[in-house]
């Protein structure tokens, strides 16, 4: 009987963690299982947490395959993947579709994306620490992004006027919002104000596996300093921004 009411007290302890990924989560049954595992334990060294390594040949990911995405070559950590997989055959009972359009990326991923709005902006912002900021909005510096952690997706749109008012995705974002949490995910980035003052502008459609991102975001913070950030066109400017402490940890409070 002792033991029994020990792991009751652990389930319940595992379901308040979960409750708090999103303060409009709905009420956790006992009957959803924990995301939690015993690799969500496992640290990552500096290089992966900076995305410096190749996911299409560590075990620890899997392919994303349809009818979750219908793009090819997408990876996640098997972990993600499974409870994603869960998350979605929950919203097609409400007739509700989740579709991955950006999954993991490495450093030399989120490098061409970077230098490509680098050159893009060049003449329209030719200081480089206001175009460093411009590209921010959006886009991480390489090095620094949650999607090299295999922890994070983007799901259906690349535009927040979507998921809102008379948005095509707007019942995805309400579902998301509501049910999320209850598969161990959360939205990072949420609107800008006075508790989360930096970081990029909210994005409805990232969502990131907290059991294991929260663990990673911690680690990130205390390993990695604005110094180390290089490698890329406009890298200087990752020190004077200020990158880690202002983007890396510019989450959501129930994301940290």
């Amino acid at each position: 009987m002792k033991s029994l009411v020990l792991f009751s007290c652990f389930l319940t302890a595992v379901i308040g963690i979960q409750s708090t990924c999103s303060p409009e989560a709905r009420a956790v049954s006992t009957s959803v299982s924990s995301p939690l595992s015993d690799s969500s334990l496992n640290m990552l060294t500096k290089e992966q947490l900076m995305g410096q390594f190749d996911p299409a040949v560590d075990s620890n990911f899997v392919r994303v395959e349809a009818p979750y995405t219908a793009r090819a070559g997408m990876l996640l950590r098997r972990e993600v993947y499974e409870a994603f997989k869960k998350m979605w055959q929950a919203a097609r009972k409400e007739n509700i579709t989740l579709t991955i359009i950006s999954s993991t990326r490495n450093f030399e991923q989120q490098k061409k994306i970077w230098e490509g709005k680098w050159e893009r902006f060049a003449k329209e912002t030719p200081d480089s620490e206001e175009r460093a900021l411009r590209i921010l909005e959006y886009s991480s510096m390489p090095g620094t992004s949650r999607h090299h952690w295999g922890t994070d997706l983007d799901i259906n749109d690349l535009n927040d006027a979507s998921f809102v008012g008379k948005g095509e995705h707007r019942e995805v974002y309400e579902w998301m919002v509501k049910n999320a949490a209850l598969f161990g995910f959360g939205q990072p980035y949420t609107e800008k104000g006075p508790a989360r003052p930096h970081g990029y502008n909210e994005e409805k459609w990232h969502w990131s596996y907290l059991p294991l991102a929260k663990q990673y975001r911690a680690q990130y913070v205390k390993e990695v300093r604005d110094e180390d950030i290089t490698g890329f066109r406009g890298a200087e400017t990752a020190v004077l921004i200020g990158v880690v402490n202002k983007y890396v940890s510019g989450v959501s409070h129930y994301c940290q």
